[in-house]
């Protein structure tokens, strides 16, 4: 009973973020994806104002490059890859913000990658190369991405790395709802799935394929993965038998990002060693 009354919040939850005819358009609210529901938020001016155009910056690498692989719907994917100097069978994949992989993604992942040693790390784009610098660009492009084109662009970097490959996952707001897909489509190849203030998967029956643990870094302030959300999360992860670990900051959404004018540097400090112990501890 429990279980069905935190659904039933969440179901109220993506309601009261939308207006009836946007999704009169194209889905009924019990049918949507948590992937779907969370991008459909860049149609309110609320949440888009949370987010702050990102300041001007340039980052220049001699650890990483920009690669391209196959897609598994016949396109070509494009990703920043750096490489462990000793090889390993160990990754991590980072999924971007709602503004795409831009420098500062680029940034985020060479210092997990340098941090957490002996992993290879890929950024991957689900923008197809397109990066936003407004936020009337950014909702755009959230809401572009088809759920079949952005899973054929995880599953060609599941190819792509093999199948001897341990793959942890993270991602941030947008990302950080597609940091759990990734997990899920990455089967008994994922090794730990970190989602800082995205949409978790919403379907108990989904949630017990996923062969990975979770930890779910969250704001309490937050008014789109608000505390309902997360309180929904943590019951479905029960229900399906999962482990987790969640950990709600009084901060606001996108609180870790220093572009952002409500990051809180000590809130993201604390974010950041739970990251890397819980990735540490998975990937050796």
């Amino acid at each position: 009973m429990l279980r069905l009354m935190k659904n039933a919040i969440f179901s109220l939850f993506v309601v009261s973020m939308f207006p009836i005819g946007l999704l009169a358009q194209s889905h009924s609210c019990c049918s949507l994806e948590a992937t779907e529901s969370f991008a459909m938020l860049g149609s309110n001016e609320s949440f888009n104002a949370d987010h702050d155009v990102p300041g001007s910056y340039v980052h220049k690498s001699e650890m990483g490059q920009m690669i391209e692989y196959e897609t598994t719907d016949g396109g070509v994917a494009q990703a920043f890859e750096l490489k462990s100097p000793v090889p390993t069978n160990n990754y991590v994949f980072v999924v971007h913000e709602w503004w795409g992989l831009n420098n500062y993604v680029k940034k985020e992942a060479e210092k997990l990658f340098m941090d957490l040693g002996n992993v290879n790390v890929i950024a991957l784009d689900l923008y197809d190369g397109q990066v936003a610098t407004t936020r009337d660009g950014a909702s755009k492009l959230m809401q572009s991405v088809k759920e079949e084109h952005a899973r054929a662009i995880i599953n060609g970097a599941k190819n792509y790395v093999g199948d001897k490959a341990r793959v942890g996952t993270i991602g941030w707001c947008f990302g950080g709802g597609w940091s759990m897909q990734t997990s899920l489509l990455l089967g008994d190849q994922a090794a730990g799935c970190v989602i800082y203030y995205g949409m978790p998967e919403n379907k108990v029956e989904r949630i017990k394929t996923l062969q990975t643990d979770v930890l779910g870094i969250f704001a309490t302030q937050d008014k789109w993965i608000n505390p309902e959300v997360v309180s929904a999360f943590e019951t479905n992860m029960e229900a399906a038998g999962k482990e987790f670990t969640t950990k709600s900051f009084d901060a606001k959404h996108a609180f870790a990002n220093p572009s952002n004018p409500q990051y809180d540097s000590e809130a993201t400090s604390e974010a950041y060693k739970m990251t890397l112990t819980f990735f540490k501890e998975r990937l050796q």
